[in-house]
């Protein structure tokens, strides 16, 4: 295999609508943003590349679905599918299938094995039989580990994985059931024997290896702290009431002498994209989470993924200049930004195979535009993946709207787009710039937004009048986490 990340995709999904778009996200990643977008053509064909952080799980996101699959640096991978079982169901061929085509046998007999377990018996039995009902459970899964092995000659390294996602997912039961003899037994010193906590460490041996490839293992040791978190964060709040949930998490974790440097970061970059990383967080709270992340994370990559991600959401600092970037016009002529200066303008991102553009965003956009015409530009910024779909998306989209049309050349991977943190679960999105140039505001994606227009009337002197906003898209931060992810961070709610 090659040394290189580059990961070639594409296939076909019959039946496929060119206004779906596929997506991959690294599954073990701690801001899951995604490494690509594909869209489809009139026959349901896709094909693209993305560099690939690590070879292991990806997320495959496709029409609200989602679905995992094991991949490679280096690998040219063919997926076809059928739209309506997408991405439920598909078929790898290429240098991915051996290890795909043992993934998925694997799940399969999961998903069947599942069913013959009564797992709300073993939880409510004694701890003994728990313990063997583990044991047990471990050692079918991993029998048929060894079958699918034998019968589709997988890499080492998604077998690996296998084995440590089945310790995984019987350490989850394990700590839930110690969860339900604790609130049972109303002993606050309550400890689990010693059988129990013997094949419980026995099941992580190497924790760091574990946390970096797993959130479900993220998840097991964020409930296994979540008691003690409680109490703690309790008597932090009772202290100091503005603290936020991150701030109280590092010095949780600054008590915590037996947990690795590799857990603290994973761990506390799980509760910061969790707790602190939204849209409407505020700049004090946001300007304390990037001290957070530059000081108390030491990893380079989480450090720089969570950088990345807080842009994401929460776009530039208030009067930072806007970014000048490549723009064309439809006749093919350069655009700058700064053609704006002097007057302050609202930079509009969008694309035709976003489902909200259309219905819910071009009837309040023409209202807004013609109400604030008169004191400021509007600049719509087409994401298309050609500039052909541009032109006719614009003609028919935005015809007689007042403002300039132009075009980020290559879409969501435009200069553009990654300059001003542009997602497609980001679309469409609205950034109201200055007269000198400056950031004026947060990155919103719905007008009808109360604080948008507040800003909208400052900058131009008018006052809008008040009407009852029209529901449109509402970016939920969380939307690529819960792709990869259903660990439940040490909640502090009392402090927030």
């Amino acid at each position: 295999m090659s040394c290189s990340k580059k990961v070639e995709v594409k296939g076909k999904i019959a039946g496929g609508s060119p206004l779906e778009r596929i997506e991959f996200v690294e599954a073990s990643g701690v801001a899951t943003l995604p490494l690509v977008n594909l869209g489809l053509d009139k026959d349901g064909n896709f094909s693209g590349e993305f560099e690939a952080p690590k070879n292991g799980m990806y997320v495959i996101n496709y029409g609200g679905k989602q679905n995992l699959i094991f991949l490679k640096g280096g690998e040219k991978v063919n997926i076809s599918g059928s739209a309506a079982t997408f991405p439920g169901e598909y078929v790898v061929n290429g240098d991915a299938k051996n290890d795909n085509d043992f993934f998925q046998a694997c799940q399969k007999f999961l998903s069947t094995y599942g069913q013959t377990l009564n797992i709300q018996e073993l939880i409510s039995g004694d701890e003994a039989k728990f313990v063997k009902g583990m044991q047990k459970i471990e050692a079918d899964i991993n029998k048929n580990i060894d079958e699918n092995v034998k019968k589709f000659n997988p890499g080492n390294e998604v077998v690996d994985w296998k084995k440590m996602d089945a310790k995984v997912a019987v350490l989850n039961l394990m700590v839930n059931y110690e969860m339900s003899k604790k609130q049972t037994s109303n002993n606050p010193s309550f400890k689990m024997g010693k059988a129990f906590t013997d094949y419980e460490n026995k099941l992580q041996e190497n924790k760091d290896a574990m946390v970096k490839a797993s959130p479900f293992y993220r998840q097991y040791l964020l409930t296994k702290m979540s008691s003690d978190f409680q109490k703690f964060a309790q008597s932090k709040s009772q202290a100091k009431a503005d603290l936020t949930t991150s701030e109280i998490f590092v010095d949780y974790l600054k008590t915590k002498k037996d947990v690795s440097q590799t857990e603290k970061d994973y761990l506390l970059a799980f509760v910061i994209a969790q707790s602190d990383i939204h849209p409407q967080t505020p700049a004090k709270t946001v300007d304390k989470i990037k001290k957070i992340i530059e000081e108390e994370i030491k990893d380079s990559t989480i450090k720089a993924d969570l950088k990345k991600m807080q842009f994401t959401i929460a776009g530039f600092k208030i009067g930072d200049d806007a970014p000048e970037a490549t723009l064309v016009k439809q006749d093919g002529s350069a655009y700058k930004l700064s053609e704006n200066k002097g007057k302050p303008y609202m930079l509009v991102f969008y694309a035709s195979w976003n489902p909200y553009i259309a219905e819910g965003t071009v009837p309040v956009m023409k209202e807004v535009v013609n109400f604030y015409k008169s004191k400021m530009n509007f600049v719509y910024v087409n994401l298309d993946d050609t500039k052909e779909q541009f032109i006719k998306t614009s003609n028919a989209m935005l015809k007689g709207i007042p403002g300039t049309n132009v075009y980020g050349e290559g879409g969501l991977n435009s200069d553009i787009a990654k300059k001003y943190g542009i997602y497609s679960f980001k679309l469409p999105n609205f950034i109201i710039v200055d007269k000198n140039g400056k950031i004026a505001s947060r990155p919103f994606v719905n007008l009808g937004d109360q604080e948008l227009v507040n800003i909208l009337d400052k900058q131009t002197g008018l006052s809008a009048p008040k009407v009852e906003a029209q529901p449109q898209l509402q970016l939920d931060p969380a939307t690529f986490q819960k792709a990869t992810k259903v660990e439940e961070a040490p909640k502090a709610s009392q402090t927030k």
